[in-house]
């Protein structure tokens, strides 16, 4: 069943809709080229002649009658800190149903739920101008139902979204860097929103955290349509900043050809630094399905082993 962001509102608690997310994704990866991930969960399949039979799962048996193996399963010593970026510019939302905010907050439980079903450990970091404070990276059931509990607020329709809290990416992940003393994967889910006048203190920040030996995942947020396409109705838009609160009077065809090109340019070098660097970088459309970015995340953890 394709799980859309329609299907995810008319869902319960934020711990229901990130299974629905993950069961979602796994379902399409069986039907792929992208079978092999699935490697990566304990999981069954029928039984074939020829398969020891050590491996058959006899619970499943009992239950079902019918004889499944167990195609992996095994403990493993992953830790991930996943930085969830809640500044006011993560509010914004024109084209699709949800706001960056709640599009993140969704994903980043998808990400916890899939942690949790591979037994790796794992902590969430929320942070505007300030950082929320840093959980230890733990893989118990309880442990996980606090972090749900951390996010559900942020995975509802705010009616009045506050406004003023810039982001402090650079001196946030510097500070984690070091207060993370075991190697860790770290995951930063934000749209980067005051990192286009602060790219080097950006891009210093994340080499911080790779010299300190983590493994870095930067998933950059956007609503594609407009805010890399600035693709809106031909006519005069007051854009408000959610942040400054600075607005500015513009008719978007007007200037639609030089902001891409410089969008394009700006993200390419970002995108170098960030290969330079050994981060692994990747864009999300608010807009579109979390497959992309679970994938990004499952091929990022086969690698780690």
């Amino acid at each position: 069943m394709l799980v859309t962001l329609e299907l995810l509102t008319k869902i319960g608690p934020l711990e229901l809709k990130a299974r629905q997310i993950v069961e979602g994704f796994i379902s399409g990866l069986h039907k792929s080229p992208y079978y092999g991930f699935s490697v990566e969960f304990a999981e069954h399949r029928p039984y074939n002649p020829g398969d020891e039979l050590k491996h058959i799962d006899w619970k499943a048996y009992g239950k079902s009658e019918r004889y499944y193996v167990k195609q992996y399963e095994e403990e493993t010593n992953l830790r991930c800190y996943i930085l969830f970026d809640i500044s006011s510019s993560m509010n914004f939302r024109f084209a699709g149903p949800w706001s960056k905010r709640k599009y993140g907050a969704h994903f980043a439980a998808a990400l916890i739920y899939l942690m949790h079903r591979q037994r790796d450990a794992c902590s969430l970091v929320t942070f505007d101008q300030q950082a929320s404070p840093i959980l230890p990276a733990k893989s118990s059931y309880s442990h996980i139902r606090h972090l749900f509990s951390l996010l559900e607020p942020l995975a509802n329709d705010d009616p009045e979204p506050q406004e003023g809290r810039r982001t402090a990416s650079p001196e946030i992940i510097h500070e984690l860097a070091e207060r993370i003393n075991r190697r860790s994967l770290v995951i930063i889910v934000s749209d980067l929103f005051q990192n286009t006048d602060r790219h080097d203190e950006l891009i210093s920040s994340l080499k911080h955290l790779r010299h300190r030996h983590h493994e870095v995942i930067l998933f950059h947020m956007l609503e594609k349509k407009t805010e890399i396409d600035l693709d809106f109705p031909d006519k005069r838009f007051i854009f408000h900043d959610l942040e400054t609160g600075e607005e500015i009077d513009v008719i978007p065809s007007q200037i639609k050809n030089d902001y891409k090109k410089k969008v394009a340019e700006y993200t390419h070098r970002f995108k170098l630094a960030c290969s330079e660097a050994h981060i692994d970088y990747e864009e999300i459309d608010t807009t579109g399905p979390f497959d992309l970015g679970l994938l990004s995340y499952l091929n990022k953890r086969r690698r780690l082993g």
